[in-house]
């Protein structure tokens, strides 16, 4: 199974690539973890932001092809670490790469949404991109430790 994450934005700062680069490290190549970056639409005279967040979300679900689609949205659910690591364990046993998706300063468009096998909320708080992206493959590589037992995790 490969796990993607499909990234609107680019140009993170240092300490975002440093951080992801040290999760996506630590995964076993059975469960690798890529970054995707899609390249952000620009707002120009006459386009809003719906116009913005539908351009993006063609170039996301393109990206996704046949994937199994998680969209990170703050109205998603929120797993704890031990059922995100189960969730993990069923996408495994499906057989089916999965991409995860991160959308650009405006949101996800409802395409994407609508599209999603799950939704997924990482806080109902609002985050930067880059903390999100930080979160997310801390929070990926600590479900990979759940399922393998490793000490890493120190919840119930």
């Amino acid at each position: 199974m490969k796990l993607r994450i499909l990234a609107v934005g680019h140009k993170m700062p240092t300490w975002v690539e440093q951080g992801c680069a040290e999760y996506l490290k630590r995964m076993p190549r059975e469960a690798a973890v890529e970054i995707i970056e899609i390249k952000p639409d620009k707002r120009a005279a006459g386009k809003g932001g719906e116009q913005v967040r539908e351009a993006e979300a063609e170039r996301l679900l393109e990206a996704a092809g046949r994937d199994y689609l998680v969209a990170l949205d703050e109205h998603g659910q929120e797993p704890t670490t031990l059922q995100l690591a189960e969730r993990m364990t069923h996408w495994m046993q499906n057989g089916r790469d999965v991409a995860l998706v991160i959308g650009g300063a405006d949101g996800l468009h409802e395409k994407v949404l609508q599209a999603a096998d799950w939704q997924w909320s990482l806080s109902r708080l609002t985050l930067p991109h880059g903390m999100a992206r930080v979160l997310l493959t801390e929070q990926l590589y600590r479900a990979w430790s759940v399922m393998r037992n490793h000490p890493y995790h120190r919840g119930d």
